[in-house]
Formats: C-alpha cells, sequence, structure tokens
C-alpha cells in the first residue's frame, strides 16, 4: 500500500513522523515542516496522486525519505494498515493525528451515515492510531503525539453539534493520556485551532463570508504554535492570542450562554437556503 519516494540511503533515517490528512491544509504545513526539520514522513491521506505529487515535491526539494501511504481511515482494513505501519517503525518520533472533517447543518437533517463517518474518523480513528504509537515510544522513553483538535471543542456548538462533540473528546481524551504519560518521556498535545484558511469550511459547507480577515489563522502559524508547543511540553494550544481570549472568556461563561450566542453565529454560517 505505501512506498518510498526516492531509493537511495536517507539521512532522515534517524527520526520519523506520520502525518494523517498529510496533502492538504494543517496536515500539509505539518509534513511542509516537518520535511524542513529533517523528519523522514510517511504520508497518509485518501487522495493518492496529491500525495505522489508532495511526495515528488519534497523528494526534489530535501532528497529522498518520504514515504506515501493512501488510506482511508473511515475503512477498518485500511485503518488497520495504518496502525500496522505505525507499531512497526522503529525510528518513529511523532504522530500527527490531522485527518477530520466537519458537518454544518441541523443535526435532524444531516445525513446519519455522514455524521457516523465523521465520528469514526474524528474520534476513532485518532484512538487507534494514538495506541498504535504509544507503546514503541515509551519503549523507547521519547517521542509525541499530536492530536489535531479546535476551538469548538470548548464549547457546545448547535448546527455544528456532531463535530464540536468529537473536538471535545478529543481534548479531554489528549489531557487524560498526558497524565499517564507523565515521566515517560513522551509528551502529547491537543491542537485547538481557530478559523485556518484550509479547504475545511468549503467542505463542510459552511459560509463564511460574514467572518472578518482578522478571525483567520494561516496553516502555518497554525503548525509553528503547535511544535513550539510540543517542545515545552504544552499539552493544550492554542494559537493565536484572539483564540487564547475567546478560549478563555468561553471557559469563563455558563454554557447556556455560550450555546446561544454560538446557535445565533453558526445559523448565520448555514448554507442560503437552510
Amino acid at each position: 500500500m505505501s512506498r518510498e519516494s526516492g531509493s537511495a540511503p536517507s539521512e532522515r533515517e534517524g527520526r520519523t513522523a506520520l502525518v494523517t490528512g498529510a496533502s492538504s491544509g494543517i496536515g500539509h504545513a505539518f509534513s511542509e515542516r516537518l520535511a524542513t526539520d529533517g523528519y523522514r514522513l510517511i504520508l497518509v491521506a485518501r487522495r493518492a496522486e496529491r500525495l505522489e505529487a508532495l511526495a515528488k515535491s519534497f523528494a526534489e526539494r530535501f532528497g529522498p525519505g518520504f514515504e506515501v501511504f493512501p488510506a482511508d481511515l473511515n475503512r477498518p482494513e485500511e485503518l488497520r494498515a495504518v496502525e500496522d505501519r505505525i507499531a512497526s517503525e522503529p525510528t518513529l518520533e511523532l504522530v500527527v493525528n490531522n485527518a477530520g472533517f466537519g458537518t454544518v447543518g441541523r443535526f435532524a437533517e444531516l445525513d446519519p451515515d455522514g455524521e457516523e463517518a465523521e465520528i469514526r474518523l474524528n474520534v476513532l480513528a485518532l484512538v487507534r492510531l494514538a495506541r498504535a504509537g504509544l507503546p514503541g515510544m515509551i519503549a523507547r522513553g521519547r517521542g509525541g503525539v499530536i492530536n489535531v483538535s479546535s476551538m469548538a471543542g470548548f464549547s457546545p456548538s448547535p448546527y455544528m453539534a456532531t463535530y464540536a462533540a468529537t473536538k471535545a473528546f478529543v481534548t479531554t481524551f489528549t489531557e487524560g493520556l498526558a497524565g499517564e504519560l507523565a515521566g515517560t518521556g513522551v509528551k502529547v498535545q491537543a491542537l485547538c485551532p481557530g478559523f485556518t484558511r484550509t479547504e475545511f469550511q468549503e467542505v463542510a459547507g459552511a459560509n463564511t463570508e460574514m467572518l472578518p480577515s482578522f478571525a483567520w489563522q494561516e496553516a502555518d502559524d497554525v503548525v509553528e504554535a503547535s511544535l513550539s508547543g510540543l517542545a515545552r511540553g504544552d499539552v493544550v494550544v492554542v494559537p493565536g492570542r484572539a483564540n487564547q481570549a475567546v478560549a478563555a472568556m468561553t471557559s469563563a461563561l455558563p454554557r447556556s450562554w455560550t450555546r446561544r450566542v454560538l446557535g445565533a453565529a453558526m445559523k448565520r454560517s448555514l448554507p442560503e437556503g437552510e
């Protein structure tokens, strides 16, 4: 299923990172940064042609050391193949659980199969891939897992109820792991970005025209905040001061209030006609 881009010996063999959702958005930015930092990469995403193009670009710029691993993590057999690849890699230093998607709309009107797929990818696949990587990292006494969560996980979100709930799970799950892993040399992080310029909103079907430009971050800035936070041992990372202020305010206000405010805001983001 996977193949290496290039065949010459690689100076990157000392440390390996696996990135899911590597072909676009924050996953692409992580891949770019980690390639620049000298990691050997295992690039995981559904779209093989995008992965091939990405690995070819990296090989031309950085030399060999980039493995393409096309996989749909909502398919049990393909998820298991990625788990096996993670568990068998002796130089694995980092797993970036970035793959995920969101849906926008009235829950009672959304496709239930799509909502289940969202839970499976955002929660189940993330849990299984973290579990696959941790035993080896613990045995080696080093490594890290970055679970990409969201600002949406800090409060209930009408019209995006399933997505917000999955991200609340990711953040709480990661914080629990951090307590278990204290003293092992292995770090975990819940990365909680806000609005980021990626394909996410388009795929989710959200109308973002009403958002001002200052509300957005670039994916590269999100990755920089994540990796800097991981080096410090920060368990929950919220990139950007504006997002940090919103997160602090959200946690201090009654959930009934945030539910009403977010509900009104999210209703405006529904596609026209809904």
